[in-house]
């Protein structure tokens, strides 16, 4: 599985669309993510999904650190270069 940045932004971008029926790239990824219409209910969607594509888990505390996509690609990319090293 392609665990770069880019991929995991446009993997996010693609998962939010569907869940807020948008266009996936719409989604601009240094938007935060109430920009977006990502309320609680999706945030929590997404920690989920993220878990299980990626094996990362990410709190409620790390989304609120990494308010955006792009930020939450840099993280998962550097979890992910962690967790393979």
């Amino acid at each position: 599985m392609d665990t770069s940045k880019d991929a995991i932004i446009a993997w996010c971008q693609d998962y939010l669309a569907d869940l807020l029926e948008v266009p996936a790239r719409s989604l601009d990824p240094t938007a935060d993510f109430d920009r977006l219409g990502v309320d609680s209910a999706l945030a929590v969607a997404l920690l989920m999904e993220v878990e299980d594509r990626y094996g990362i888990d990410i709190s409620p505390e790390d989304l609120y650190e990494h308010p955006n996509l792009d930020a939450v690609a840099t993280y998962l990319h550097e979890q992910s270069t962690r967790s393979a090293a």
